[in-house]
């Protein structure tokens, strides 16, 4: 079992979060795109769809991959793809390239999904610590990745900003390559029979299903507040302006900072209560919208709630998870991080069809009613054993 340096880990931080923040690149610039090709910004919006629907198709058919060949190589050849993918869309000359490029993009961000099993498949103390530090450098990726295309493409244009993001992977792909160490673990077996043993390890693992579902609620609550505020702050009596509106998404910046406190309290045994905690934070944040009806002030703390608790109940989760089975880690990780996902999607469709029905309240009970089911799930998971098998 190898130990990671802090410089290693800052690498695989910023690989990662590098690598992620592709995907939201195209959300702010979405205008300019649209004007380039001289579509509507409702066929620009396929762009950020299909970066997303790569992602997802990514994170199911390639992760998994990370416990079959070695991961190193299978980052290096990620991130190539990636590069190709961001200079394919930076001179896309047709709008089906474009289209193309934005699908290809997310499929080869899942490097960030192949980096988290990497660090955790190498160290053994501190795992949940260092586990935390690369997934704080994910969400800083995620938050800088808007204001940072909204500027490069004011100052550039809007091409510029996935040329110049090509570099900064190449640049993370030599760091990744060099002085790293091997993993041993490797699953037997075909194609087929890896993505069979993805699925297999929700049978295998009760508490990977317990935590998934807490992740799943945990996930779905943040993305229903975030789809609801939209539509709330931008109506009366607020009628604030996307930018305006965007403002309120730096308070998020918090979670980021305060995730790897959460990993070292998984570390020291004691995920429960880091779970039980993390929770309870998110159910606060929501009854504060409750309590404070119209109130600017209770948004702006829920937003820092919100996404502190949120945060740290994914740390924690992907610290637990990561002690099932270190052979398979990448297709325990696919597991999780696809029901996270998937979370999020029910969480923002159902909140829409809510808010449409009975409004801000409506959208925030049902909020609620998801942060207090996640309690729930904690509460009621006992400690579960893990076989000794492999799959």
């Amino acid at each position: 079992m190898a130990n990671l340096t802090k410089t290693q880990v800052l690498i695989m931080a910023a690989t990662a979060g590098i690598a992620v923040a592709n995907v939201y690149y195209s959300q702010p610039i979405l205008q300019a795109m649209a004007t380039q090709f001289h579509i509507s910004i409702e066929k620009a919006g396929n762009i950020s769809v299909l970066s997303q629907i790569g992602y997802g198709l990514g994170l199911f058919l390639l992760t998994p991959i990370g416990d079959m060949i070695e991961r190193k190589k299978l980052i290096l050849y990620l991130q190539v793809g990636l590069i190709l993918s961001l200079l394919l869309i930076a001179f896309s000359p047709s709008l089906i390239l474009l289209y193309a490029g934005s699908l290809l993009i997310g499929v080869f961000s899942v490097v960030a999904q192949v980096i988290l099993p990497m660090a955790a498949s190498l160290v053994k103390e501190n795992r949940g610590k260092i586990v935390g530090q690369i997934f704080t450098g994910i969400l800083i990726g995620i938050l800088v990745a808007r204001v940072y295309s909204g500027f490069i493409t004011g100052i550039l244009g809007w091409q510029y900003v996935y040329i110049i993001s090509a570099l900064m992977v190449l640049i993370t792909a030599v760091l990744m390559q060099r002085d790293f160490p091997t993993t041993n673990e490797r699953f037997s077996g075909t194609y087929g029979g890896l993505l069979r043993s993805t699925i297999a390890q929700l049978g295998r693992f009760p508490l990977l299903r317990r935590t998934a579902l807490t992740g799943m609620l945990a996930f779905g609550t943040l993305s229903a507040f975030w789809v609801s505020l939209t539509f709330y702050l931008s109506g009366a009596p607020f009628s604030y302006s996307a930018s305006s509106i965007g403002l309120f998404g730096l308070l998020a910046a918090a979670g980021a900072l305060i995730a790897p406190v959460f990993g070292k309290l998984a570390d020291k045994g004691t995920p429960s209560r880091s779970l039980l905690f993390s929770t309870a934070i998110t159910l606060i944040s929501i009854l504060l919208l409750k309590l404070f009806p119209g109130s600017i002030a209770a948004i702006w703390v829920t937003v820092m709630l919100l996404d502190i608790g949120v945060q740290a109940t994914q740390v924690t989760n992907i610290a637990v998870i990561y002690t099932l089975d270190q052979k398979a880690n990448s297709r325990i990780n696919t597991v999780y991080m696809t029901s996270y996902f998937i979370g999020g999607a029910l969480g923002s469709y159902i909140a829409i069809q809510l808010y449409q029905a009975g409004g801000w309240g409506l959208s925030t009970s049902f909020m609620g009613a998801m942060a207090l089911a996640a309690i729930a799930n904690v509460v009621l998971t006992k400690r579960l054993s893990k076989p000794k098998t492999s799959i």
